[in-house]
């Protein structure tokens, strides 16, 4: 199985990023690409850019490495209760591509963390909400709160609670994907 993993995030010491490379490590019998978005950054979308350049080269390249996997893993942080800038202008640009979904129908992890109690909540509820309409089959939800006291950069998740619920979720995305 081929999973494309990614942060909805820019920045380099993105907390997000951390977590979804962690995931990653789960799934060490698939093939897993790791995508950084600032190899795809690309102007704000605008209508007028549009009609006189077309759609960015990057953001075909990255619906491209959508359609060759068989899943994403997916940790979006929360900028302001929604997704970061730089994700939603690259949602935003591949959602013109004609006749197509932004995920185009590819089975998802979605995940969130923050430093704050709510670990993303309210990007992940937005998420599960909006994701099944750009094509998105969401198999299962994880939060991460507290992000800088239940992560360890060598060990990963450090709650015991916390990485039991991971470790449920994980085998439960395994089982409804083989």
């Amino acid at each position: 199985m081929k999973i494309l993993a990614f942060a909805g995030s820019n920045s380099t010491v993105s907390i997000n990023k951390k977590l979804v490379t962690f995931a990653s490590t789960f799934f060490q019998d698939d093939e897993v690409e790791i995508l950084d978005l600032n190899d795809f950054e690309m102007p704000i979308y605008k209508r007028e850019i549009e009609l006189e350049n077309g759609i960015p080269q990057k953001a075909l390249d990255f619906a491209a490495k959508i359609d060759e996997c068989d899943m994403i893993l997916l940790s979006t942080p929360e900028n302001n209760g929604n997704f970061p800038a730089v994700f939603k202008n690259l949602m935003d640009w591949i959602s013109r591509m004609k006749e197509r979904l932004i995920f185009n129908g590819k089975p998802m992890f979605l995940m969130a963390t923050s430093d704050g109690k709510r670990g993303g909540a309210s990007v992940l509820e937005i998420a599960e909400k909006r994701f099944p309409f750009d094509g998105a089959e969401i198999l299962e939800i994880f939060s991460l709160p507290k992000f800088s006291e239940y992560f360890d950069a060598e060990k990963g998740i450090v709650n015991e609670e916390k990485l039991a619920e991971f470790k449920e979720k994980v085998q439960k995305v395994k089982l409804k994907f083989s």
